[in-house]
């Protein structure tokens, strides 16, 4: 299914806008809360992988109802390279299915046309997102290529 289009401010003041991201991949990741122990594990093994992420043309954006203070912090402090947006009404959170009392946590991969050819709740581990790239035809590292 197309996903659905969306604007919203990062942790910095600057807008995220879903459809200028058409030609990558994008992983995005509704989250409860920041500075949880699931959520700091969940972005923090993103944070981990981000090169690999990044060398199949993927992006990966946090989202969740908290405030711009709170995500800034949270990126500081655990060095997250991508940014988290504030979706202080949950309106993204209900487009994606994914509001409930806290956000649902829940994981999306949106091809370069905008469809999404993946999504699970809860923490997926980095090897389903990667076959996920693999599925959708992420291109691969030439060294990741060979090994394979």
């Amino acid at each position: 299914p197309p996903a659905p289009p969306f604007i919203c401010p990062d942790e910095e003041g600057n807008v995220f806008i879903l459809n200028q991201q058409r030609g990558k991949f994008v992983v995005l990741v509704f989250y409860p809360r920041d500075e949880t122990p699931g959520c700091t594990e969940q972005l923090c093994e993103l944070r981990d992988h981000w090169e690999t992420i990044r060398a199949r043309e993927a992006i990966v954006v946090g989202i969740n109802p908290g405030g711009a203070a709170s995500h800034r912090a949270f990126r500081r402090r655990h060095k997250l390279p991508f940014p988290l947006l504030v979706d202080d009404s949950r309106r993204v959170a209900r487009l994606y299915r994914s509001a409930r009392l806290l956000v649902r946590r829940t994981v999306y991969l949106i091809d370069p046309k905008g469809v999404i050819r993946f999504s699970a709740r809860g923490k997926p581990s980095i090897e389903e997102l990667m076959a996920a790239l693999d599925a959708a035809g992420a291109p691969r590292p030439a060294a990741q290529a060979k090994a394979s």
